[in-house]
């Protein structure tokens, strides 16, 4: 059907009237008061619809999904660095990284009606380019149901572990979208060196960054200065991420300020997989001053985690309920983080239900969008690049 101009019929774009939908190849041709269904168009049976969800910060490599259930071991206090240290110990045990897990977990994304996503890939000495290898190979698998995005990522340090930057430098070369980067200041010691050197790839081999930034107090803030300066200095405006940064949602609301503001004149976008127990972001100041804000679900059932089911509307819920979004305006914000508000992390203009936009389409049985939100139903069809991708909840790829 891709190759097809159809109408997808009698659905309800973010809840609205009914209209059909009309698709030619792989795009949203436009939209007309809905008629009735001829002969292979695709009746919508009034469902709501809206854009396929985007997941941008996302683990595939790390996942043991669709494989034998792994049960938690990591018991001592919890820390980033003893979560490196447990899943650098135990992922051979697990095969991870492997192609059939992180084809596995894409296709649970598409039954989610993710159509698109950003993927961190550990690059370190022992498993080196294997991940990335892994994830272009469960890409290929899916063929264009679902956009990947690549993020090279030294899960476990950089300097500290003398040849990864190298590693860093050929996973670039070698295709992957952008590198990362991971809290300087603590798992390396250094945060002027790390940065160089990874601002200095990203300029070499033209590609983004996508920084891990977990740390607290005023070393954090010192992180997030240093990144948005740099970004400046490099001529990378658009094409660098700060993910999590949870210490933006503790700091005094003049800093908070500061930031957003910083954000904005540097074009570093932000990602969160709004985690419980954390504080709530500024994100209705960063939407006031044009800072791409994406949703993610972190990882998906792996060493670091048994939760996680890829369903970015469950992600959207989450970060309803963390930031205390009650009202309906407030929760159609948060759905539209985790589906429109996604594009600039896979490189789309636009992503939307509207004339030009790539077709890709979730319809569910909802009354509006808060009601979708709030009860996360089952994607009743899935549309990407044109395609039925998923239906009922049955993938198609």
């Amino acid at each position: 059907m891709k190759d097809k101009s159809y109408a997808l019929s009698n659905v309800r774009p973010w809840g609205a009237d009914p209209v059909d939908i009309l698709i030619e190849g792989d795009r949203i041709a436009g939209v007309r008061p809905t008629t009735r269904t001829d002969a292979g168009d695709v009746d919508g049976g009034g469902l709501l619809a809206m854009p396929g969800f985007v997941n941008t910060h996302a683990h595939i490599d790390k996942s043991w999904w669709g494989k034998p259930w792994v049960g938690y071991t990591y018991s001592d206090r919890p820390t980033v660095e003893g979560w490196i240290a447990n899943e650098r110990a135990q992922r051979d045990k697990y095969g991870v990284p492997n192609v059939a897990s992180s084809a596995a977990v894409l296709r649970q994304f598409i039954r989610n009606g993710t159509t698109a996503t950003r993927t961190h890939i550990d690059v370190d000495l022992d498993v080196g380019l294997r991940g990335l290898e892994c994830v272009e190979a469960a890409k290929a698998e899916l063929g264009d149901a679902i956009q990947v995005e690549t993020v090279a990522f030294p899960q476990d340090g950089v300097l500290r572990r003398p040849g990864v930057m190298q590693l860093l430098d050929e996973a670039a070369k070698a295709g992957a979208d952008n590198i990362g980067g991971l809290d300087p200041g603590t798992i390396d010691g250094n945060v002027e060196a790390v940065l160089d050197g990874l601002f200095d790839i990203a300029v070499k081999r033209d590609v983004g960054l996508d920084f891990h930034l977990h740390e607290f107090g005023s070393l954090g803030v010192y992180e997030f200065r240093q990144v948005m300066r740099r970004t400046i200095d490099a001529g990378l405006q658009g094409r660098v991420t700060i993910s999590h940064g949870f210490v933006l949602g503790t700091l005094p609301q003049n800093v908070q300020e500061e930031i957003v503001e910083k954000l904005a004149e540097a074009g570093v976008s932000w990602t969160t997989v709004a985690m419980g127990g954390t504080a709530p972001l500024p994100w209705q100041q960063m939407r006031q001053r044009s800072v791409p804000l994406g949703l993610g679900t972190d990882g998906i059932r792996d060493l670091w985690s048994p939760f996680g089911d890829g369903d970015m509307l469950r992600v959207a819920h989450q970060f309803a309920r963390l930031s205390g979004l009650r009202h309906d305006d407030k929760l159609l914000a948060a759905v539209e983080l985790a589906t429109k508000g996604g594009a600039h992390f896979v490189g789309r203009d636009v992503h939307d239900l509207v004339a030009g936009s790539r077709a890709d389409i979730v319809l569910v049985d909802a009354e509006n969008v808060s009601d979708a939100l709030i009860r996360c139903p089952p994607r009743k069809l899935v549309i990407s690049g044109g395609r039925i991708i998923a239906r009922d909840g049955d993938v198609l790829v």
